[in-house]
């Protein structure tokens, strides 16, 4: 990691291409990578898996019916979200489909899974599902009342019906039943990262926030964006937020924390995107 970021700073890089070689392929809405393999999420609807050192394409994961726009991946599973309204799980090693979430009803914006939990924001209310990846175990909750997120249990219990929730709810995933409601985002979740007990989101009303998981409390609202967040990262020290308005911004996350911080120290840095690295 340090690495990483002495080179960033100091502007050494080596760029490599890869082409996808798919008539259809037309973008890549997502992707991460490991030290073996980058795995990406094409407009053409299919996720392909890349060797990292030849960078030639080891498989082609299909069975999306809209564009890949989200993904992430562990030793285990695929994770990906897609603009068919569903999320899909794969087996990471043999790309076989494990399960498939069907109760969006919108285009599946961003999702991460950690702990146990998975999130994942979508532009309207929708219902749980019957068949998370090894459970069926399924909790949801909304910032706005038309707006949702969800988060799916990877435990090996399970809940025995499907049920359709409203949006604004929170539910536990032992139990299914209703635990609380968050207010916040007045527009669309474009993306968030979730990490311990803490979820940071970015959205189309131009702020980022974040949440205590655990209590459902919003800890903070960051303003400073002029168009929608679309990216989110965080460490234990900063958050770097990046939106429409060309902006890359870089927080102090402590500072966020802490409620007697003034709002205008809580920006460390923006940095301006140049036309002409796109």
């Amino acid at each position: 990691m340090q690495t990483i970021e002495a080179n960033w700073r100091c502007g050494r890089h080596n760029l490599q291409r890869i082409q996808c070689r798919s008539e259809n392929s037309k973008g890549v809405y997502c992707l991460q990578y490991d030290d073996d393999k980058i795995i990406s999420g094409l407009r053409d609807n299919s996720i392909k898996i890349w060797d990292k050192q030849s960078l030639e394409c080891l498989k082609i994961l299909t069975g999306h019916t809209g564009s890949v726009l989200c993904l992430q991946y562990d030793e285990r599973v695929i994770v990906t979200g897609s603009s068919d309204s569903t999320v899909r799980v794969w087996d990471v090693n043999t790309g076989e489909v494990l399960n498939t979430l069907i109760h969006h009803n919108e285009a599946v914006l961003h999702l991460r899974f950690c702990n146990g939990l998975m999130v994942t924001t979508v532009p309207l209310p929708c219902g749980t599902w019957p068949h998370p990846p090894t459970s069926v175990c399924a909790a949801c909750w909304s910032a706005t009342e038309q707006r949702s997120m969800w988060w799916t249990s990877m435990t090996s219990t399970s809940c025995q019906h499907p049920v359709t929730v409203p949006s604004r709810q929170v539910w536990s995933t032992s139990t299914c039943e209703f635990v609380r409601t968050l207010n916040g985002h007045k527009r669309g979740i474009a993306c968030l990262q979730y990490r311990d007990r803490l979820v940071v989101s970015g959205s189309s009303d131009n702020t980022i926030r974040l949440w205590d998981i655990e209590c459902g409390a919003c800890l903070r609202v960051l303003e400073g964006h002029e168009e929608l967040v679309r990216c989110i990262r965080f460490d234990n020290k900063r958050i770097v937020s990046g939106a429409y308005d060309g902006k890359i911004k870089v927080w102090d996350l402590q500072a966020a924390l802490d409620p007697r911080a003034p709002a205008s120290t809580l920006c460390l840095r923006t940095l301006v995107v140049s036309l002409a690295w796109i």
